[in-house]
């Protein structure tokens, strides 16, 4: 018996002095990137000193990859044709030799070997830390930027972690619980980052997603809201776009993006009793612009 508890005061000591050692490389690498960046001289040398210490700590995993993939990242400026990029405004426009307006963005590159490395090292994570919401939008983040214009990886990625949101009880996100509330949030965010990139894949991947998760989480207008305005904006079918608007103002008869579109779809479609019907809406529910020129417009569609 003596023997036994005389173990188990041994091993509390190791893990307090592991716990003490941790500590100590958590400070001391946050103030070395502080200074110099997640890729700065000396910070593989410490995460690799750290992982000596500590190999499944999920912050030193985290800094792992933020310093690969960080290493993995170059910067190029490129010109486009389009006023919008990657979801992103131009950093400068120029006139081509032709006249023609060119526009110039900053774009990621990723080098293969090293961008590779970097996912690994999150799989790692997610095998250890399987609850942990932050590994797993950390993947996503990852496949998107690496994919750009088309997402197919990080489609896939997502889809099958909101398959699992389903039959998991618990997820977690930094220290805390987190709700499938949070978990609706944070797929709309993912929904509002491939609607900002705009190419046909990540609109697709745009409609998969909303299509499910309004299968989920069925009181949330957002997702129906979405399915509409792919319907309105890539597909130009006002008619079934008009359907799911009016299926949330079923329920959410205030909700604004619903109003707002279906007083665009009324106009595109030049129907005036159906533009008035919203338009009234509008005036009620709509930002104080908007109940103005909601009610200017009324009053001239009167005359």
């Amino acid at each position: 018996m003596i023997r036994k508890i005389i173990v188990v005061a041994a091993l509390m000591l190791l893990s307090v002095a592991v716990s003490a050692q941790t500590d100590r490389y958590e400070q001391r690498y946050e103030l070395l990137v502080s200074k110099l960046g997640y890729a700065g001289v000396g910070v593989e040398t410490l995460i690799n000193n750290w992982e000596k210490a500590d190999s499944t700590n999920s912050k030193m995993l985290l800094a792992r990859f933020n310093y690969l993939f960080t290493k993995a990242e170059t910067t190029q400026i490129v010109a486009k044709k389009s006023k919008k990029y990657l979801g992103m405004e131009p950093l400068l426009t120029l006139k081509d030799s032709t006249d023609t307006d060119m526009y110039y963005y900053q774009e990621n590159f990723y080098d293969d070997e090293l961008y590779g490395q970097a996912m690994k090292v999150v799989d790692k994570a997610i095998g250890l830390y399987p609850e942990k919401l932050d590994f797993r939008f950390l993947k996503a983040n990852a496949y998107i930027a690496y994919e750009k214009e088309s997402p197919d990886m990080a489609r896939s990625y997502l889809m099958s972690l909101i398959e699992e949101s389903v039959s998991r009880k618990v997820w977690v996100y930094g220290d805390e619980p987190a709700d499938a509330a949070f978990f609706s949030e944070a797929m709309l965010e993912y929904c509002f980052s491939f609607y900002s990139i705009s190419s046909p894949s990540a609109m697709e991947t745009f409609l998969a997603i909303s299509e499910r998760m309004s299968e989920i989480d069925p009181k949330n207008p957002s997702f129906i809201n979405n399915i509409g305005s792919y319907h309105l904006l890539v597909k130009e079918d006002y008619k079934t776009a008009g359907k799911y608007y009016n299926k949330v103002l079923k329920s959410h008869p205030s909700d604004y993006t619903a109003i707002k579109n279906s007083v665009l779809i009324a106009r595109k479609q030049k129907n005036e009793k159906m533009e008035k019907k919203y338009l009234q809406m509008l005036a009620e529910h709509g930002t104080q612009s908007d109940k103005l020129s909601a009610k200017a417009r009324l009053q001239q569609l009167e005359k």
